[in-house]
């Protein structure tokens, strides 16, 4: 999908995150276009989960600064970073896991609700008009992910690459502009793989999603995303097209320390 270059849709502004001196993310960078499939790299370290805390308000920055459409989200809480339009998932599946199907879709789907209180304490019209909305947005997000068969199974009996899929769906739900998956893949059989690879790309594709991957797994990062960044220990060392970044010497010393371009389709230490 193309997407115009001249406008920014998230921004990070010399984004650096110390934890009792520990430096995690050192002077980050980023200016993401509305459209992009962004893929984030780099070894164990690198501060790319960190990178991701920050950008959705779980972690404060130590300094700089994060804009959505130019707004400085910054000091925002992580619910109203995802009412302002960013989603995410995380490395470790977090599901309600003796809920359905269904009603962990409604809770990701309440958070973008706009009745207001008093509605839903009262009952108006409002909120029942709310509510269906929210139902509606939510089967259609199932059958989206290919997860309608199971709208009443508990989250916690569904294989685990179903649950994977579930909490991508949840994040999905409210439609947000910007979807940061970390590790998607993690734990995941080849099969599984491919298919998460033709799912990111329909998201991305048919929801018009911008989308920020971090993932170990290189066969999926270089398979889907257009634009490649490298972590190292905090500090960006490389940004650019895959097969430019594959062969940066840089990343090839982060990864290998020798100036090997035999990493592509790998499965690398992140």
């Amino acid at each position: 999908m193309a997407c115009e270059r001249s406008e920014v849709l998230l921004e990070a502004q010399n984004l650096s995150v110390a934890f009792r001196g520990i430096v995690a993310l050192h002077e980050y960078q980023l200016a993401l276009h509305p459209g992009e499939l962004l893929g984030i790299i780099g070894p164990n370290g690198a501060g790319k989960t960190t990178l991701f805390n920050v950008l959705t308000g779980v972690v404060p920055a130590s300094s700089g600064r994060v804009l959505l459409e130019g707004r400085d989200i910054s000091r925002l809480s992580p619910d109203a970073i995802r009412r302002a339009g960013i989603a995410r998932t995380f490395q470790n599946i977090r599901l309600f896991r003796r809920l359905s199907v269904i009603d962990n879709m409604r809770i990701a789907a309440q958070l973008d609700q706009q009745a207001g209180v008093l509605a839903t304490l009262a009952r108006l019209p409002r909120f029942a008009a709310a509510e269906r909305a929210r139902d509606a947005r939510a089967l259609e997000t199932l059958r989206l992910l290919g997860l309608e068969g199971y709208r009443d199974a508990l989250a916690d009996s569904l294989p685990y690459g179903l649950q994977r899929r579930l909490e991508i769906a949840m994040a999905v739900v409210a439609r947000p502009r910007v979807l940061l998956l970390d590790e998607p893949a993690a734990g995941l059989n080849p099969a599984e793989v491919e298919a998460l690879m033709h799912l990111i790309a329909r998201l991305h594709a048919e929801l018009k999603l911008t989308v920020m991957l971090i993932e170990h797994n290189m066969r999926v990062v270089m398979g889907v995303c257009r634009r490649v960044q490298v972590l190292h220990y905090g500090a960006l060392i490389a940004d650019g097209a895959p097969a430019e970044v594959q062969r940066h010497p840089r990343v090839l010393e982060a990864y290998l320390g020798v100036s090997d371009p035999g990493f592509l389709g790998q499965r690398v230490a992140g």
